[in-house]
């Protein structure tokens, strides 16, 4: 690949690791390195990409990559059920409604960290470094509490999370981050409001049909504002309701673009899952539904990043998994996934990035859990969005990669 030397590795791991005996899954990895470092022993940077369900990125060269492989090794895993790693698809799931669940259950961040110690010990590694992008840094902060002794240091990157904090705590906080990306959308784009509330009027009214069979209903459509919390989204907003009617009609572009921009067909455990990654001992019970505002009924009011019943109905590629999310959301008996006692004794060294407007990610539970794991670097800034490592890597990696080696 021009630019990158590339290994690609396959695992056999435990679909549960408390039965190693029992039923496996494969899981895959990619190693990148700079080709003028062959030969050189470098330190691994295990990369935990954001989610959940979302699998390693694709890369064409080495991008946003270039700082860390000038003194590094990357590991890009796809982690469990993503990617090439045995994915859950809309054609995978098989069996009844509570075998899927019960499937499914192995797929949060304790399995994923479980699956990142066979690796390392099956590549013969003491200790790596990681790097958790978003859900990534959920993940962090579980290996943290399981394995620390596997981490030199580890960086995150909008990814910090509340250790106690439920799906209840973390959806009232949201709604209100939502409520202000899309004022702040308005702001930046006047015209939008009035064409968004003709999209709504018109969906309300007519029964539109995506390519792919499925309605495209109002919810549907408003759930695409979840892109206002990237760095570009407000932007990718504004373009695609701005050329969204053709005369009275909503055109194929359109149609086509919010069919594959909310059709969960690459990562149905995104949707699956999205609740159950803050679950631990009580059911989620559909906790973005049960929150959501009435001011969110506002014929020019969009969604974020939440996750409802109705998905599961009227998205082709999330129907096979109705009856297990549905299981899903009732399970009370989550495990948990932090130690916080084990956290607050932490000597790992952790750099962290904490977006100060960031939509996904609280800022406060940020601040709250920072203050209470040891061996924390955070830096708060508002220069960013929640993609803040992607649009501007010269300053976000080279600063948390220096950060790490400062003093407490």
């Amino acid at each position: 690949m021009p630019g990158l030397t590339v290994v690609d590795h396959e695992f056999t791991v435990p679909l549960d690791h408390a039965d190693p005996g029992g039923r496996t899954i494969q899981v895959f990895a990619r190693e990148i390195r700079d080709p003028a470092t062959a030969g050189q022993d470098l330190p691994w940077m295990l990369f935990l990409q954001g989610g959940p369900g979302g699998k390693s990125p694709r890369l064409t060269g080495p991008a946003h990559w270039a700082h860390v492989l000038k003194t590094h090794r990357v590991l890009l895993l796809d982690q469990r059920g993503t990617g090439r790693s045995t994915p859950v698809t809309a054609g995978a799931p098989q069996g009844t409604d509570a075998e899927i669940s019960g499937y499914l259950v192995h797929f949060r961040a304790d399995s994923i960290v479980d699956d990142c110690e066979l690796i390392r010990r099956s590549l013969g590694v003491d200790q790596w470094e990681t790097w958790g992008q978003s859900f990534g840094g959920f993940v962090t902060y579980t290996y943290l509490s399981k394995a620390p002794e596997a981490l030199r240091a580890c960086y995150v990157t909008g990814g910090t999370p509340g250790l106690e904090a439920t799906a209840d705590d973390v959806y009232g906080r949201t709604y209100p981050r939502v409520q202000d990306k899309v004022r702040r959308y308005y702001r930046r784009y006047p015209g939008d409001a009035a064409q968004v509330r003709r999209i709504t009027e018109h969906l309300a009214a007519t029964k539109v049909m995506l390519p792919d069979g499925d309605r495209l209903t109002v919810d549907r459509f408003r759930s695409l504002g979840q892109l206002l919390g990237m760095g570009d989204g407000m932007e990718t907003l504004h373009w695609l309701v701005e050329e969204a009617f053709s005369g009275g009609e909503l055109t194929d572009d359109f149609r086509y673009a919010v069919m594959t921009r909310t059709g969960f067909v690459d990562r149905p455990l995104y949707a699956v899952l999205h609740e159950a990654c803050y679950a631990q001992g009580a059911a989620t019970g559909w906790s973005a539904q049960r929150l959501r505002p009435a001011e969110f009924d506002a014929p020019d009011m969009l969604t974020g990043e939440m996750i409802y019943p109705w998905m599961f109905d009227e998205i082709r590629a999330l129907r096979p998994f109705k009856g297990a999310a549905e299981l899903l959301a009732a399970k009370a008996d989550w495990p948990p996934l932090y130690d916080p006692a084990r956290l607050a004794a932490n000597e790992v060294p952790v750099a962290a990035v904490a977006y100060h407007d960031d939509m996904y990610v609280d800022l406060g539970l940020t601040l709250e859990t920072a203050g209470r794991v040891g061996g924390v670097r955070l830096w708060v800034t508002n220069e960013f969005e929640h993609d803040g490592y992607r649009v501007a890597p010269d300053q976000v990696i080279p600063k948390l990669m220096r950060l790490v080696l400062e003093p407490l």
